[in-house]
């Protein structure tokens, strides 16, 4: 038996009909660009997340951009982040104007930590809190510092769409935050898409102008902005996706109560940890092993679709290694060798977790046996 790491079809099939009545609908009215389906999703989700705003974008990496933009970014301006992130994160902080201001992770989460940015509180004008693995980052300190300081604060809730931290979700804490509806995201496209969730209506306005050409008004050009518009057939598609979400969250922890079953007595693997009043949508599940490049082939050969989120830090990449500190940033370097991504999806059956489980103790038990 073979097990990907991640099935979409299991999704597209179970929307199958819904999306090909909203394509219709679309095709019917050229509604092409703007429609009335994308402003339907953006009121959706921003109710589903509990947020005042929702401005659909093009992807997740613009998003991110936009959402610096709008809450005050400017050109120079230094902005903490975690080691431990997706490229996006910096490249958004780039594009925007910003130096970004790689702090490293706490161990046990692999989140921001709070003592880190503190260090360098002073010497920043924002911080991007990155919400990973489908948990939030510890937002309460982190805000803390941010008030302290003055911060702004951008979340990057790209692997999150659902989680809470103490009944908040993200959006809810600092001035804005980015996602991502990538494919294989919790709530994922057919292709690229992405928002921003705020509180603050002149954020939201910001966002809209900056991402409609800096116009709020045909051939009227304030501002200078781009193109970065939610495709209105993927607002079709999202909006199908989110009224499963819940249901689809569920069974991700489902899975992960599962995993965390069959290998809790698994010597060599260390399973991941759910942070203080946060409740967890698993949008990945990721484990720690010993020789991890080892395993991981031996799983790939045994057709297990296992992979690595991210084996190479952001300050270690030829693009930013120019903004890492020559002492680098210990925690994160020794996850990234260690760091291992299981199949995590809606649909998974125990049948391919036990699977997984029965080839990563032979793959681990060559190396700790």
């Amino acid at each position: 038996m073979t097990v990907p790491l991640v099935d979409l079809g299991i999704q597209r099939d179970q929307i199958a009909d819904e999306v090909a009545e909203g394509f219709a609908r679309v095709l019917a009215t050229t509604a092409f660009v703007g429609g009335p389906d994308c402003a339907a999703f953006e009121s959706e989700f921003a109710a589903y997340s509990g947020r005042a705003h929702c401005v659909g974008v093009a992807n997740g990496t613009d998003a991110l951009e936009l959402a610096l933009r709008a809450a005050g970014v400017e050109q120079g301006d230094r902005i903490a982040l975690p080691a431990n992130t997706f490229v996006a994160t910096a490249e958004a902080v780039v594009r925007a104007g910003g130096v970004p201001v790689p702090v490293d992770v706490d161990d046990e989460h692999l989140l921001l930590d709070p003592a880190a940015l503190a260090e360098v509180a002073a010497d920043v004008r924002a911080v991007m809190p990155v919400h990973l693995f489908g948990q939030l980052a510890p937002m309460e300190p982190i805000m803390a510092i941010a008030r302290e300081h003055g911060l702004v604060v951008v979340e990057d809730g790209a692997q999150c769409q659902g989680a809470t931290q103490h009944g908040r979700g993200m959006g809810a804490w600092g001035d804005a935050a980015g996602t991502s509806f990538y494919p294989g995201k919790n709530l994922g496209a057919f292709g690229d898409a992405g928002g921003v969730l705020t509180d603050d209506e002149e954020v939201a306005r910001r966002v809209r102008l900056l991402a409609n050409h800096g116009s709020d008004r045909k051939y009227e050009h304030p501002t200078l902005g781009f193109n970065s518009r939610l495709d209105t057939l993927q607002a079709v598609v999202l909006r199908a996706k989110l009224a499963r979400l819940a249901g689809w969250n569920t069974e991700r922890q489902l899975a992960a109560a599962t995993y965390a079953e069959l290998l809790k007595d698994v010597d060599g693997v260390r399973l991941p940890g759910v942070a203080e009043g946060n409740e967890h949508v698993w949008h990945l599940y990721v484990v720690r092993v010993p020789d991890r490049d080892g395993v991981l082939a031996d799983l790939q050969a045994a057709g297990i679709g296992a992979g690595i989120h991210y084996p190479t830090p952001v300050h270690t990449t030829g693009a930013f290694e120019r903004h890492g500190r020559p002492e680098g940033y210990p925690v994160t370097e020794k996850a990234a060798a260690e760091i291992l991504s299981l199949p995590m999806f809606p649909g998974i059956t125990r049948v391919q977790q036990e699977r997984v489980r029965d080839a990563l103790v032979e793959a681990v038990g060559k190396r700790v046996g």
